[in-house]
Formats: C-alpha cells, sequence, structure tokens
C-alpha cells in the first residue's frame, strides 16, 4: 500500500547506486523504487510499504523477522 506523496526521485538512482545504495525492490505497476539496501550496514533496509499490515504476532512478514535475527547476530559479534 503506498498512502503518501513521497517517493524515490530515479533521476538520481545512478549516484545513489554508485555510492552504495541497492535499489532492491520496484513497484511493477508503476516502476518506483519501494525498496532500498546499504550493503555497508549491518542491516539497512528501507522500503515504502507496510510490512506491518501483512503481520501477526504468529506469522510476522518476513522483514521484521530477518531484522530480529540480524540484531541478534550483531550483538553476539560486540
Amino acid at each position: 500500500r503506498h498512502r503518501h506523496r513521497y517517493e524515490f526521485n530515479s533521476l538520481y538512482a545512478n549516484d545513489f547506486q554508485n555510492a552504495g545504495l541497492i535499489l532492491s525492490g520496484t513497484n511493477p505497476d508503476t516502476n518506483l523504487v519501494e525498496i532500498i539496501e546499504l550493503k555497508s550496514h549491518p542491516f539497512f533496509i528501507g522500503v515504502q510499504y507496510h510490512p506491518e499490515y501483512k503481520s501477526t504476532v504468529a506469522n510476522p512478514h518476513p522483514l521484521f523477522v530477518k531484522f530480529v535475527h540480524a540484531v541478534v547476530v550483531n550483538k553476539n559479534k560486540k
């Protein structure tokens, strides 16, 4: 669900990618960037959709599961 007026400005896509940002997901209908990642960070993901709407306590969205996993892994590294 895309419920705001903010969008990734694709005019700057190459600049962001050259700086290390990964444009990892686009909306197939609008071709708008919906998911970004930063490979140099232990867990940096930005999304323009609402994964919380697809989550329940018994069945969380995979994004939340991966986030908690990354927290545990990185906590144990310190």
